[in-house]
C-alpha cells in the first residue's frame, strides 16, 4: 500500500517536473526566439534628445524658442533627488534594487487582473525606456518579451542613474512638454531647483496619462493621485511624516489654475525678427537641427531699437490708412448667446485676433448707447465706450465693395459681436482701430558689420507673418539711382559734370516710352549731383545710356542688388524688382567707405554641448589678449573683407546723397542731429514708396506698399511716407550709437563748385550755392561748361543753360527736338507717355 502510494506520489512528482522542465524550456526557446534582431541598446549611451533651440539677445535675455517638442534636457546630476523619489515612488519602487524588471510587481498584476481589476503591464522604468526608446508602443505579448529582454540587457550596461535620466528627460507630461525640466515651467514656471514636494509629485502622477490628470478640468482627481504618490514617498522613507501631510493638505496651484505667470508670457510676442531667424538657421542647419538641436542661438537684435521699428513704421502706416478715409468690413465675430453676463471674456480670449500692437486692446461691442458703442476689453475689468465722434473719419465698405457716407454713429460701422481694435484715449473714452491694408517693412544695419539691428517685415505679425523686408520683391524706383551714379563716377564723370536734362524718346517692343521728371519739367545742362539731389530721371538714364547699362548692371549685382539685372533703360530708374533686404546691405557699403557687407542676423550659434557652430564676425584680433590686460593698450584688427567699390567713389556718392537729405527730395522730413545721406524712391503711380539712409555707422531703409501693388495716390512718396520712419527711428538710434562726419578718403582733394553750373570756385567762396566736392589726385576739375553729356540722345533746340534758387523751380524747356528729330512744345503740365518707368523721385 505504501510502496503504491509512494509510486503515485513519485509519478506526480515526475510528469510535475517533466513539466516545469518543459515549461522553462519552452519560456527559454521563445526568448532566444525573440533575443534575436533586437535593436542595439549601445545607442542609449549617446542619448541625444531633441531640444529646445532658443534665441538670446545681445544682452543675454531670452526672446523666443522654438521646438516640436518641447524638452529642457537635464543630466542626472541636475535633477534633484526629491523628483527622482517621486517618480521612483509612483513609478516603480523597487527601481535600485531589481535587475530591469520586477517579477513581484508582475505578479501582483497578474492576481488583480485575475479578480477582475484593471489589466495593468507593471513595466519598470527600464522597461518603459525600452519602449519608448527601442520598441513600439503597442499592447501585445511579443513586445512584452523583447521588453523583459532589453531591460535585462541595459541593466548590465548602464547605471541606474543614466537609466533614470533617460526616463526623466524623454517622457511626455503633456501640453507639450517633454521630460521633467519642461513639465516644472509648463505647469509651475519655476526650475527643478525650485519645485516644493508637492509640486514634484504632481508631475510624477503625469506619465500614466496626462489628460487624466489636468490640474483645472480634472482637479479632484489629480489632487487624490497627487496625494497617493505623496504617500508612496512617505512609506519609502523619502518623506517625513509632517512632509506628507503639510504637503497632501496643499491646493493644487499651477500656471493653467492662474496661481503661476505663464512661462511664454514673460517671453516679448514672436515678430518678424526671430522668424526670420528661424528661416535662414532651418535652411543653413535644416529644420530637424534648428527644431530639436539645442541650438543656444545669440541675435543680432536691438530691443529697443527693434521696437522702436515697429513703433515708427506702424504709425505711417496707420497715419496713411486712417487718412484714406475708409473702415473695412469686421470678419471676426462673438454669437450673441455667447456675450451674456460676464461669458464674453472668456470667449473673446479664445479669439484668433492679433495681440502684438503695442498699446492697442482686443475688444468685442457689447451694445450701443446712443450714438456711441459699449465694449468688453480683454484685460480690463470694467467695460469701455467708443464715442460716435471718434468715428467721423470713417466710410463703411460696403458688402459689394462701394463706400457708404461718412460715420455719425459707431453703429454705423459695427454690430453686436464684433471684435475688433481699440486703443485708450485721454478722456477714459475708446478709439476704434482698424490694421491698415497697407504694408511695408524696415530694417537697419551696422555699417560695418552687417549685423541686423531691427527688423520690421509688416504692421502686426501675428496678423501677416509674411516678412515684407526679406521676402516681398518690389521695385526700388529711384533709391536704384546711386548705383547708376556710382557705375558713372567710376567710369569717369565727376559730381559737377554737366548731363542735358531733355526730353528723350525710345523705341521698345512695347511703344514708344517717353520717361518724364515727377515735376513734368526738364531743366537742361545741369550737374551731376543735382541730378541725384533732386531725383531727375531724364539725367539718370542720359548717364545710363552713355555708361552702357551692362555696366550698370555689372555694379547692381557686384552690390548685391540683383543676381541678374536685365540691361534695359527703364532698369535705372529701378524698374526691376529687388527686397529691402538687398537694399539696405548694398547701401551700407556706400556708408562704409566700399567694402563688402555681409548680413546677419545672428551673432553666435552654440550647439547643445556649447560648441561654437557659427560665428559671423571672421576678423582676427591676435591682440585681444594683451587688450584684455592693459586698458590703454587698443588692439588691432584684421579685416578681409573685399572692396567692391573706390572709396573715393564711395564718399562722392555719399556727399551728393548727403545733398537729397540736406535740400534734395528728403529736405522736408529726414532731419537728424548727425550728417546723415540716403535716397528716396517713389515708383510709377506711388506703387511703392522708399527711403533708404545712412549715418556714419547705422544704415536703414524703409519701404511702403500694398502687398498687391496699386497705386497710393498723388500725394504719396518716399520723401513724405518713409522718410518720417527713418527720421524716427534714427533719432533713437543715433541718441544710442551717436554718428559722425562720414570719414574722408586718403587720395584726393576738395575744390568749390557752383552747384547750379558745375563751375569751378574760389577757395574763399561761399553762399548756397557753393558745394565742396571731392577728387582724386591726378584729377582736374572740369572748367566752365567743358563737355556736355546728352548720352546720344538728341538735345532740346532752345535750352536754358542754368538756373538759381529752388532746383526744382528752374526755368523748363518750351521746345525741344526730341530724339526722333520732332519738335515739341512743352505745356507746364505735360504728360509724356503712360508705359512704366521703374523710378520717379
Amino acid at each position: 500500500m505504501l510502496r503504491a502510494i509512494l509510486s503515485f506520489f513519485g509519478s506526480i512528482f515526475s510528469v510535475l517536473t517533466i513539466g516545469l522542465v518543459a515549461v522553462a524550456m519552452l519560456i527559454g526557446a521563445i526568448f532566444m526566439m525573440y533575443a534575436r534582431d533586437l535593436p542595439n541598446t549601445d545607442q542609449l549611451a549617446q542619448y541625444t534628445p531633441p531640444t529646445i533651440s532658443r534665441i538670446y539677445s545681445g544682452r543675454g535675455e531670452l526672446i523666443d524658442e522654438f521646438a516640436q517638442e518641447r524638452r529642457l534636457f537635464a543630466p542626472a546630476n541636475e535633477i534633484p533627488d526629491m523628483v527622482k523619489q517621486a517618480f521612483i515612488s509612483a513609478e516603480d519602487k523597487h527601481f535600485y534594487s531589481h535587475k530591469g524588471y520586477d517579477p513581484l510587481g508582475m505578479v501582483a498584476a497578474a492576481v488583480d487582473a485575475a479578480k477582475g481589476g484593471r489589466l495593468r503591464g507593471a513595466s519598470t522604468i527600464t522597461q518603459q525606456v525600452m519602449k519608448n526608446f527601442l520598441l513600439s508602443g503597442d499592447r501585445s505579448a511579443e513586445r512584452k518579451i523583447k521588453e523583459l529582454i532589453l531591460a535585462s540587457r541595459i541593466e548590465g550596461t548602464l547605471s541606474k542613474d543614466k537609466i533614470l535620466e533617460l526616463y526623466l528627460n524623454e517622457i511626455f507630461l503633456g501640453q507639450n512638454s517633454f521630460g521633467v525640466a519642461a513639465a516644472a515651467q509648463t505647469y509651475f514656471n519655476k526650475t527643478l531647483s525650485e519645485l516644493t514636494v508637492e509640486e514634484a509629485a504632481y508631475l510624477a502622477v503625469l506619465p500614466k496619462a496626462p489628460s487624466r490628470y489636468h490640474p483645472v478640468r480634472q482637479n479632484e482627481r489629480a489632487v487624490g493621485r497627487r496625494n497617493f504618490v505623496l504617500k508612496e514617498m512617505f512609506e519609502n522613507g523619502y518623506i517625513s511624516e509632517e512632509e506628507y501631510l503639510t504637503a497632501r493638505e496643499k491646493p493644487l496651484e499651477t500656471v493653467q489654475s492662474g496661481s503661476f505667470v505663464a512661462f511664454k508670457s514673460e517671453l516679448p510676442d514672436r515678430d518678424y525678427f526671430t522668424d526670420e531667424i528661424r528661416r535662414q538657421l532651418s535652411k543653413d542647419f535644416g529644420e530637424e537641427e534648428f527644431f530639436g538641436g539645442g541650438l543656444t542661438i545669440r541675435a543680432t537684435v536691438d530691443r529697443e531699437l527693434q521696437t522702436e521699428a515697429a513703433k515708427s513704421l506702424r504709425r505711417a502706416l496707420e497715419e496713411y490708412d486712417r487718412g484714406q478715409g475708409v473702415f473695412r468690413r469686421v470678419t471676426t465675430k462673438i454669437e450673441a448667446e455667447a456675450l451674456a453676463g460676464e461669458g464674453w471674456r472668456e470667449t473673446l480670449a479664445e479669439t484668433s485676433f492679433p495681440r502684438d500692437i503695442e498699446g492697442w486692446k482686443v475688444a468685442v461691442v457689447l451694445g450701443f448707447e446712443g450714438t456711441d458703442a459699449r465694449v468688453g476689453i480683454e484685460g480690463q475689468e470694467a467695460t469701455g465706450t467708443i464715442p460716435g465722434s471718434d468715428v467721423g473719419w470713417a466710410r463703411p465698405r460696403r458688402e459689394d465693395g462701394s463706400l457708404g457716407s461718412r460715420a455719425k454713429d459707431v453703429d454705423n460701422l459695427l454690430d453686436v459681436g464684433d471684435v475688433v481694435h481699440v486703443r485708450a484715449g485721454d478722456d477714459g473714452t475708446w478709439s476704434l482701430r482698424q490694421i491698415p491694408e497697407v504694408q511695408g517693412g524696415f530694417m537697419a544695419m551696422d555699417v560695418n558689420t552687417g549685423r541686423v539691428l531691427a527688423m520690421q517685415g509688416g504692421f502686426s505679425y501675428q496678423h501677416s507673418v509674411f516678412n515684407r523686408a526679406t521676402q516681398a520683391t518690389r521695385q526700388p524706383g529711384s533709391s536704384f539711382k546711386p548705383f547708376v551714379y556710382a557705375a558713372a563716377l567710376d567710369s569717369g564723370f565727376a559730381p559737377n559734370t554737366i548731363v542735358v536734362d531733355a526730353p528723350i524718346e525710345i523705341n521698345t517692343p512695347q511703344g514708344l516710352w517717353r520717361p518724364k521728371n515727377a515735376s513734368n519739367k526738364f531743366y537742361g545742362p545741369t550737374p551731376v549731383r543735382t541730378g541725384i539731389e533732386q531725383s531727375r530721371n531724364l539725367m539718370t538714364i542720359r548717364l545710363a545710356e552713355e555708361i552702357g547699362m551692362g555696366t550698370v548692371a555689372q555694379y547692381a549685382e557686384r552690390f548685391g542688388v540683383y543676381d541678374d539685372m536685365n540691361p534695359f533703360l527703364s532698369n535705372a530708374l529701378g524698374a526691376q524688382e529687388s527686397t529691402l533686404l538687398k537694399m539696405v546691405t548694398a547701401y551700407a557699403m556706400f556708408a562704409n567707405g566700399g567694402e563688402r557687407v555681409e548680413p546677419t542676423l545672428v551673432d553666435r550659434v552654440q550647439d547643445r554641448w556649447g560648441r561654437t557652430v557659427y560665428r559671423h564676425d571672421q576678423r582676427v584680433c591676435n591682440e585681444c589678449q594683451l587688450a584684455s590686460l592693459d586698458a590703454n593698450f587698443a588692439p588691432a584688427i584684421t579685416s578681409s573683407r573685399e572692396r567692391v567699390m573706390d572709396a573715393i567713389t564711395a564718399y562722392q556718392l555719399t556727399s551728393m546723397m548727403k545733398g537729397v537729405v540736406d535740400r534734395g527730395t528728403a529736405r522736408r522730413t529726414v532731419n537728424l542731429s548727425v550728417p546723415t545721406a540716403g535716397k528716396t524712391g517713389t515708383t510709377n503711380d506711388a506703387k511703392d514708396v522708399w527711403f533708404v539712409g545712412f549715418t556714419s555707422n547705422i544704415v536703414a531703409g524703409c519701404y511702403i506698399g500694398y502687398d498687391r501693388p496699386r497705386a497710393m495716390g498723388r500725394g504719396a512718396s518716399g520723401g513724405g511716407m518713409c522718410g518720417p520712419v527713418f527720421t524716427s527711428f534714427m533719432k533713437k538710434a543715433t541718441a544710442k550709437y551717436g554718428g559722425g562726419k562720414f570719414k574722408v578718403p586718403e587720395g584726393g582733394y576738395f575744390v568749390k563748385i557752383d552747384r547750379f553750373t558745375g563751375a569751378v570756385l574760389p577757395d574763399n567762396a561761399s553762399g548756397d550755392h557753393v558745394v565742396a566736392e571731392y577728387f582724386r589726385l591726378g584729377e582736374e576739375p572740369a572748367y566752365g561748361l567743358g563737355a556736355i553729356l546728352d548720352g546720344g540722345f538728341a538735345m532740346g533746340s532752345n535750352l536754358t543753360l542754368f538756373g538759381r534758387g529752388d532746383a526744382e523751380d528752374l526755368n523748363q524747356v518750351t521746345e525741344v527736338t526730341t530724339s526722333t528729330g520732332k519738335k515739341a512744345v512743352i505745356p507746364k503740365r505735360a504728360n509724356f507717355g503712360t508705359l512704366s518707368a521703374g523710378g520717379l523721385y
